[in-house]
């Protein structure tokens, strides 16, 4: 709800309020997007009560049905539900900006980190991304590939994935998986109660849709023309955020297709920063700015950070602002659940094979770094380790490895 008041102060409050608000969780909320979406319960649902519990339960399904930052989507509406779309962009900004900064600031420094022990504590943070997307694989896996049909389509993709390659591969992994979902999938739709009134008139939501959608055809067309890099680094960017579904970890083989294989940046950087990504609170595809800021043609730097960050965000935050006015009548219908269904397992193949190349491949390269790779692992699945805390770990254990026999 937004306030509405004869001054200016009066309609600003509700914006300073979600952005504090989101501040505070940006600061301190660890452990990824599930986590998160905890995070959020208990502030704005048990504690703020600025909605409750069949319209947070509500929200919560929209965001996990489009493709992008689920997390970030869901603070985004919940931001809107409170002062509308400033509310929104507040929201948005207190949440990414901590760890957006933190990993800028780590990209500045690693350039200078050089010699054996500095080597290996990056070394380290790659062994580290072993460990966390060998989490999420395997969670992942429980929870949208619990039966053959849809264990079949995850392997199916790692089978397309693995002789496509690219993003054409993991776009066409996930198209046949939402195609198989609606083939085979008879689970009995889940519906919700709530019944959230979001600020947002229908024509606004469809200037949101026609956004998306011409950011998502002419900058490339825009950049092979002009040969600008400013528009090819958004345009990277952009569509590994229009086109990830689950958000998280899973972005990690878009991003890789994106920034990798044309050598704008190196392997090893990638995974450093990634694993560096771990130790921030806040959402992971604040990676974005570390990614910009190390991109090897310019722009880079500060200006890289921005572009990119805003870049992967913007798919996903505006298809949930256009769909916040429509989600109550379509998130009932069985086929579109049935088609996230499969959509959702084929995601769970992508991730497999990005786990193996890149993560695996360049991480793991002896048997003592698959010993600290399967310490992280077990840190995080069986004793519940905070991820900072392995990050810390790990870049320790990789530093002290390093210093007796260099990496």
């Amino acid at each position: 709800m937004v306030v509405h008041g004869r001054d200016g102060a009066a309609r600003i409050r509700p914006t300073v309020e979600v952005f504090l608000a989101f501040l505070k969780l940006g600061l301190t909320s660890f452990g990824g997007p599930i986590a998160h979406i905890g995070y959020f319960h208990d502030e704005f649902v048990r504690r703020r009560k600025w909605l409750d519990e069949a319209g947070y339960g509500d929200l919560v399904a929209l965001c996990q049905f489009l493709p992008g930052p689920a997390s970030s989507q869901v603070g985004f509406s919940i931001g809107v539900l409170r002062a509308g779309l400033p509310g929104g962009l507040a929201a948005w900004a207190g949440f990414t900006l901590p760890s957006a900064l933190l990993l800028y600031v780590f990209a500045i420094g690693a350039a200078s980190l050089t010699g054996p022990v500095a080597l290996g504590i990056i070394h380290g943070l790659k062994l580290v991304a072993v460990a966390v997307v060998a989490q999420a694989l395997w969670g992942m896996a429980r929870t949208l590939t619990p039966d053959r049909a849809r264990s079949g389509i995850a392997l199916a993709a790692v089978a397309l994935v693995t002789v496509a390659g690219g993003s054409l591969g993991q776009i066409g992994a996930i198209a046949a998986g939402a195609v198989v979902g609606l083939l085979i999938s008879r689970a009995d739709p889940s519906t919700g109660n709530g019944h959230l009134a979001f600020p947002v008139r229908r024509r606004a939501a469809m200037v949101a849709f026609a956004l998306f959608a011409a950011l998502f055809v002419l900058p490339p067309t825009v950049a092979a023309a002009t040969a600008s890099q400013a528009l090819s680094l958004f345009d990277a960017f952009y569509h590994s955020g229009a086109l990830v579904f689950g958000g998280g970890h899973v972005v990690l083989p878009l991003l890789q297709s994106q920034v990798v294989a044309p050598g704008w940046v190196p392997p090893e950087a990638f995974l450093a920063g990634y694993g560096a990504a771990q130790a921030v609170p806040g959402p992971l595809f604040s990676f974005a700015a570390y990614l910009g800021t190390v991109a090897g043609p310019q722009p880079n730097g500060p200006l890289g950070a921005s572009i990119a960050l805003v870049a992967i965000f913007l798919p996903g935050l505006l298809l949930v602002y256009g769909m916040l006015p429509f989600w109550d009548r379509l998130r009932g219908l069985p086929f579109a659940q049935a088609a996230m269904r499969g959509a959702n397992a084929a995601v769970v193949g992508i991730l497999a094979a990005a786990f193996y190349n890149p993560v695996w491949v360049s991480a793991v390269q002896a048997p003592a770094d698959f010993a600290l790779a399967l310490a992280g692992f077990v840190l995080l699945v069986r004793w519940n380790m905070p991820p900072w805390i392995v990050v810390l770990l790990l870049a320790i254990a990789g530093g002290a490895l390093a210093s007796v026999q260099p990496i």
